[in-house]
């Protein structure tokens, strides 16, 4: 049994391409298309696997897309449970502007799922004989999806026993807190929402965090702060902040991703509740370096993570 279960009900078909330049009403020659397997929960397993650690991604696949998703991850090593949908797995496109640099990125809309679909994996998940350590449910709900299901996943989680983590954003993550889970990662503007405000200040941070973790809407925060890293609030030990150093950046893409998957390789290395944060924002700053939608690097993690270690003390 896996001690890491991620959970992806919206997947994607990742094609990424470049064009010399961007200009309406022409006819534009991509480069060959790079195809990669994308979605929260199976982008987080995928850092996992590159960060040296193991999963089972969990996801709906259908069509010729799905089939080539998991073609793709198979091909990678990440181990996965598909449950076959009738309509089929969406696809997205970046396109890079070549003169420019500047990414066109289109996300296209999930499928309708059908109700015994998705009830699927929540049957599944809670007839468990053997219970994961953590279970990381991130990502966007496709039509057909109740905004509930994340917190039918808590409900779950708190009468089985694993940790949940829900990266994901909008009704579908107020519902999921609103049961209780173990970690949330908003950004902030989610975080105002959670805290009942239409947005907050810089200055007003920890008071709102505090008063989501009183609430008890998770145990562990962690709010990304994107450049500047991240705020990580906890009732034990209270408020601090990771900031990485400056890295020459290629990608934002993935880095949110690739965040969870080294803060639940920290928690299952047994990193204190710091550290854990600190080998999160480094697999988050790493996938900023790397061009594209790739993920973390293993030695752009550790580097950085060894930067983060060296500088905690510091200032």
């Amino acid at each position: 049994m896996h001690k890491v279960i991620t959970i992806t009900l919206n997947p994607a078909l990742d094609k990424s391409s470049s064009v010399k330049q961007v200009l309406p009403e022409k006819k534009l020659r991509c480069e060959e298309p790079v195809f990669e397997p994308g979605g929260g929960g199976i982008n987080v397993s995928r850092a996992i696997k590159k960060l040296g650690g193991d999963s089972c991604a969990w996801f709906l696949a259908g069509g010729p897309s799905g089939q080539r998703l998991q073609e793709l991850l198979e091909e990678e090593g990440v181990d996965f449970w598909a449950l076959e949908t009738k309509n089929w797995t969406r696809e997205s496109l970046m396109v890079v502007d070549e003169s420019n640099g500047n990414q066109y990125r289109f996300g296209m809309p999930g499928p309708e799922i059908k109700e015994e679909e998705w009830k699927r994996f929540v049957d599944k998940l809670e007839q468990l004989e053997e219970v994961p350590e953590y279970v990381i449910a991130s990502g966007s709900l496709p039509p057909g999806v109740p905004d509930d299901f994340y917190l039918q996943l808590a409900v779950i989680a708190n009468k089985k026993g694993f940790k949940l983590i829900v990266d994901t954003s909008g009704e579908a993550l107020m519902k999921a807190a609103g049961e209780g889970v173990y970690l949330i990662k908003p950004n902030v503007g989610e975080l105002a929402n959670l805290a009942g405000k239409e947005q907050i200040g810089a200055m007003e941070l920890e008071e709102f965090a505090m008063k989501v973790l009183n609430e008890g809407k998770c145990e562990v925060l962690v709010v990304s702060l994107g450049p500047r890293g991240a705020m990580l609030a906890n009732k034990k030990s209270g408020i601090s902040y990771v900031v990485p150093p400056t890295v020459k950046q290629g990608s934002a893409v993935g880095a949110g991703d690739s965040m969870v998957a080294g803060m639940v390789l920290g928690f299952l290395r047994g990193y204190d509740l710091e550290d854990v944060i600190r080998y999160g924002v480094a697999a988050g700053s790493a996938a900023t370096i790397t061009p594209g939608s790739e993920l973390c690097r293993k030695d752009d993690t550790d580097q950085i993570y060894e930067w983060l270690l060296d500088h905690k003390n510091m200032g």
